[in-house]
């Protein structure tokens, strides 16, 4: 027993001993202020350091390359230095001796350094972390899937365990920057109702923890992105926490902010307003090209006249100076600013010529789209283009890429239809998806259309390989058998191939599955729906049903992507009433939610239907609202600008016409004047027709006019006037002249009626192109009814004359056309 006794002290004095020189040599590293002080007392302790040492030493030099900037860092230098080879080869033997914190932190930094995934450190790491993965804190499991993000290792078996443990303890999760990172590094590997768990549980936090540091935000809207669903509720709390840190908003983080918003589709004008003042702030100090790249793309097409020029000006100056991604980045902007600077589109062409070779199949497709849309002249870079994108395209065996890089040649200038293109296309087409298909026929329509040898052909390579792509898309139509997955492929398809070809039988196909049509996916389908023009009355009723039933599960925006389709195709669902008044009463409590030109847009939407909310029309027709409309206009794309300014007019003017009681003043009469400069008197060749005919039924031109402009600004196509008793007034009749249609006066039910003889009817006549139907249907659609019921208001008889009546067989000689124009004008009530 005294013999043991004595063992015990000694090994205790030693184990003592040990404890107090670790100590020391921990401090002595913990005292180093630059690396080479840690490498020299590395390389003179060798055979002292333990994993604690070794893990120490590692974390030390990340720690200092942290404080430098981006540019005074010295990542190589390290890494490449003789005792970091020592470390690395340390921490490898004394893997199993490290304790999990310290295990998952050497991986951390070692990554840090840009050591490869394939190192046999690395490789280590990752597998002694695999196997006590059970045994890791949230926090420190967390930090593994990062690292396992940063080697790509996004859906393997390890991240499904991972995603596995999260799934177990979720409710325990109380850190916003665990769960933040543990969502983003696990969203590739997850369930839907594991992804709404998770979004759940971080709306959750978000509004129960007293600080939401600011990267955590970022990086839950980054899972978003990843996951692909634009979750307004949590998208909100995090642009929230994002204003109310207006210090972090620096270039950096607005850059990152904006790319996410970006691809979600979501846009905040609060929080364009601020970054845009932000960014303009800093344009001075933007001096170099990485800085004023990033600086370009996020202020470039949000930014208003006088800072475009400036932008483009410093740009021109800078221009030689961009390495090829920032020449990549800057021509991409240039596209969505519609830029028409030519001597940058120039320079900047004549730089991607220089880099042409550095860049990826997909940096090629983006420069070769930029390049055609801003009418870029440059015959040997686009000869260039070419050649890389059809070697690219001989070698490439992924369909999305292959379509994307058949959809880009046949962008470019003179292209014609390529064997090599043809048998490529035709060797994937069983793997192809429905949004490939459409790629590769839009390809091949531009082709064979501008290959004279094979216009008329249709035994050509390229109209064969249509027939198949056809036959393609139909087989995989009618094999769908799940909704989300046939509105992923179809979410970004357009065009005339599919609107000819396919879109007849996606519908058939959404019919099929339209018990799949739920709460969770019922905006993606009505904003597809609304896109394909095809009025189905049993997929718009399923709509309405499912709005119904669960309106308190959508969110309040949503339901201007509900209503759209019901508008544009007037159709009244069964139960109308009460499917209009559910979604009224679901946003009328909740406006403050809505970005202002979505109020706008729902607000016209309503109007065509003939619903005028009280509190939405008073909403939009109040100076503080439409000076916040005007602000978010100026930070939108021009085409939007554009859209969301026609339909405020067009939105002031029923309500005008239709709700006078709301007495809101007419205040586009400047607009419209503007709009009508702009405006061209095109007319086409069935409305020629019209005229000359009209003009033989009425007795003279002079008893019709064309192209009339009606108070509101509507135009109408011709315009006569009938005495009571059918018989066409003349307008040189002074006792009808009109010297300014605009000015008719104050009494809108009056005024058709307004300086004609008793019982006269003023005639509008109106031919209605394909434009005023569905694609599938001669009813009306809703913008076209509009027009009709606020002419009537007018005091117009409205005469339409349907496109598919005029070129009928049946009115096929000039008689029977002019039959049709007596029956229409003078027998109808």
């Amino acid at each position: 027993m005294l013999c043991l006794r004595n063992i015990y002290a000694f090994a205790l004095r030693r184990c003592q001993f040990r404890t107090l020189s670790s100590d020391t040599l921990l401090s002595q590293l913990n005292s180093c202020t630059t690396e080479d002080q840690v490498f020299d007392l590395v390389g003179k302790n060798k055979a002292k350091l333990s994993e604690k040492h070794v893990g120490s030493a590692i974390s030390l030099l990340w720690k200092f390359q942290k404080e430098k900037s981006q540019l005074l860092r010295n990542i190589d230098y390290v890494k490449n230095h003789s005792q970091f080879l020592t470390l690395r080869i340390l921490a490898e033997n004394k893997i199993e001796f490290m304790d999990n914190d310290l295990l998952v932190d050497t991986l951390y930094n070692v990554l840090r350094f840009t050591v490869e995934a394939h190192d046999s450190l690395v490789e280590e790491l990752v597998m002694e972390a695999w196997r006590r993965l059970e045994r890791f804190s949230l926090p420190t499991l967390s930090k593994f899937a990062m690292c396992l993000n940063e080697q790509q290792i996004y859906a393997s078996p390890l991240t499904g365990k991972i995603a596995d443990i999260v799934n177990v303890n979720l409710d325990s999760i109380q850190d916003t920057r665990v769960l933040s990172v543990l969502m983003i590094n696990i969203s590739g590997v997850i369930s839907q109702s594991f992804r709404e768990r998770l979004i759940q549980k971080a709306e959750l936090l978000l509004e129960t923890v007293n600080f939401i540091h600011f990267n955590h935000a970022r990086r839950m809207v980054q899972f978003l992105r990843n996951v692909r669903l634009t979750y307004r509720p949590l998208l909100e709390k995090c642009n929230k926490v994002f204003l109310e840190n207006p210090s972090q908003l620096d270039l950096e983080n607005i850059s990152l902010i904006l790319g996410l918003y970006q691809s979600l589709q979501f846009n905040n004008t609060e929080f364009r307003l601020v970054i845009k003042q932000k960014l303009t702030e800093t344009i001075d100090d933007c001096n170099n090209p990485m800085s004023f790249t990033k600086l370009f793309a996020a202020l470039g097409p949000m930014a208003g006249p006088e800072v475009r020029e400036r932008l483009i000006a410093t740009a021109l100056l800078m221009v030689e100076e961009f390495n090829c991604h920032q020449a990549l980045v800057v021509v991409e902007t240039m596209e969505e600013m519609e830029c028409r600077n030519s001597h940058l589109i120039k320079k900047i062409a004549s730089l991607l010529h220089k880099y042409l070779d550095k860049y990826k199949p997909v940096e090629l497709a983006k420069i070769t789209q930029a390049l055609v849309l801003l009418h870029c002249q440059n015959a040997e870079l686009y000869t260039k283009l070419r050649r890389l994108v059809v070697g690219y395209l001989q070698v490439n065996v992924i369909p999305s890429d292959i379509s994307m890089l058949t959809r880009v040649l046949s962008m470019l200038p003179s292209s014609q239809v390529d064997e090599v293109v043809i048998n490529r296309v035709d060797a994937i087409l069983p793997q192809c998806n429905l949004s490939d298909l459409n790629a590769f026929a839009t390809a091949l329509v531009r082709w064979v259309r501008h290959d004279q040898s094979h216009q008329q052909s249709t035994s050509g390579p390229g109209a064969k390989l249509l027939q198949k792509l056809s036959n393609c898309g139909h087989q995989r139509l009618q094999k769908a058998s799940d909704m989300d997955l046939l509105l992923e492929e179809l979410r970004y398809i357009s065009g005339e191939w599919f609107e000819e070809i396919l879109v007849e039988e996606t519908m058939n196909t959404c019919q099929r599955l339209m018990d799949q049509i739920t709460w969770m996916n019922v905006l993606e389908f009505s904003s597809f729906f609304v896109k394909t023009n095809y009025r189905s009355t049993p997929l718009l009723d399923r709509i309405a049903s499912v709005a119904v039933q669960h309106i308190s599960k959508i969110h309040p925006s949503g339901t201007y992507a509900i209503l759209l389709p019901f508008t544009i195709m007037n159709y009244d669902p069964p139960q109308s009433e009460e499917f209009f008044e559910t979604c009224i009463q679901h946003f009328s409590s909740h406006l403050g939610c809505f970005e202002p030109h979505l109020l706008v847009l729902l607000g016209y939407s309503l109007a065509v239907a003939e619903y005028f909310p009280p509190a939405l029309i008073n909403a939009i027709f109040n100076v503080d609202f439409l000076a916040k409309l005007d602000a978010q206009l100026e930070t939108l794309p021009d085409s939007l600008n554009w859209r969301v300014r026609l339909r405020l007019m067009e939105l002031n003017r029923a309500v005008c016409l239709e709700c006078p009681e709301f007495q809101i003043p007419w205040f586009h009469e400047r607009y419209c004047q503007q709009m009508q400069r702009k405006g061209n008197g095109s007319t086409n060749t069935a409305q020629q027709q019209i005229h000359r005919m009209l003009g033989e039924i009425l007795g003279g031109s002079q008893n019709a006019k064309v192209s009339v402009l009606t108070p509101y600004y509507y135009g109408i196509d011709f315009e006569c006037i009938l005495d009571k008793n059918k018989k066409p007034l003349p307008y040189m009749d002074q006792s009808i002249v009109l010297a300014d249609l605009v000015q008719w006066g104050p009494d809108i039910q009056l005024l058709g009626k307004k300086g004609l003889p008793p019982g006269a009817q003023r005639i509008a006549v109106e031919f209605l192109d394909s434009k005023a139907f569905c694609k599938n249907s001669y009813h009306l659609k809703g913008d076209t009814a509009m027009k009709k019921r606020h002419l009537e208001i007018l005091g117009y008889q409205v005469v339409q004359i349907p496109h598919f009546e005029w070129n009928s067989m049946e009115l096929s000689s000039k008689d029977a056309w002019m039959e049709y124009l007596k029956k229409n004008i003078f027998e109808t009530n």
